[in-house]
């Protein structure tokens, strides 16, 4: 009986390690597909495969969500503070927020966003989305780059999004590094020290 306990014990402990390795090497193998393309708050075209200078924090977000996604982007404010006091920001970092909600969240719809948090509207952190006119095709512009960050997100009907809480960092070729929980749970340090130990 000892033996069919040791036996059972040993297969579960298995099948833990084996489930743990397997999303650990899906992280480690995520990348955001480099044809991907977006607009930004100001109608301009950016593509993933394009910058391949700097580390790039990505935000996932819709400008109706009432609580987890402000929360995030007030935190990565006072993040890109810590940023700026040392240098790197929009030179070895850059912030991109990605709304979930693109028929919505159109560029101007983005800027006012920005607007609301006094963010600058500059190339360092830009805010994607797609375009009304191939919203269709944008949309699944933006699920390859959910796809690849194992984001998952639904819209049940009423407009308040369910969705994945964490935040990205990738490499110059979009490459996953690391993710950290949104809202109250992103740590600002522990983010501030995983990039900075990537540039340095």
């Amino acid at each position: 009986m000892k033996k069919i306990y040791l036996i059972c014990g040993l297969t579960v402990i298995i099948g833990i390690a084996a489930g743990i390795s397997f999303f650990l090497v899906r992280d480690a193998n995520a990348k955001i597909p480099a044809e991907v393309t977006l607009i930004d708050q100001n109608g301009d075209s950016y593509n993933f495969g394009k910058d391949r200078t700097k580390l790039k924090l990505v935000e996932f977000i819709y400008t109706h969500c009432p609580d987890i996604c402000p929360t995030t982007t007030q935190k990565m404010i006072d993040l890109k503070s810590d940023f700026e006091k040392v240098g790197v920001f929009g030179k070895e970092i850059e912030f991109l927020t990605i709304t979930i909600d693109p028929y919505r969240d159109t560029p101007e719809v983005l800027t006012d966003y920005m607007k609301g948090f006094e963010i600058d509207n500059n190339k360092q952190w830009l805010f994607l989305t797609g375009e009304k006119a191939n919203i269709k095709r944008d949309r699944q512009q933006l699920k390859k780059v959910t796809d690849a960050m194992q984001f998952q997100f639904k819209d049940p009907g009423n407009g308040q999004f369910v969705h994945s809480t964490f935040t990205f960092l990738v490499d110059e070729n979009n490459k996953f590094i690391a993710k950290f929980p949104m809202g109250k749970g992103f740590d600002k340090k522990e983010v501030y020290d995983k990039v900075m130990d990537k540039i340095e």
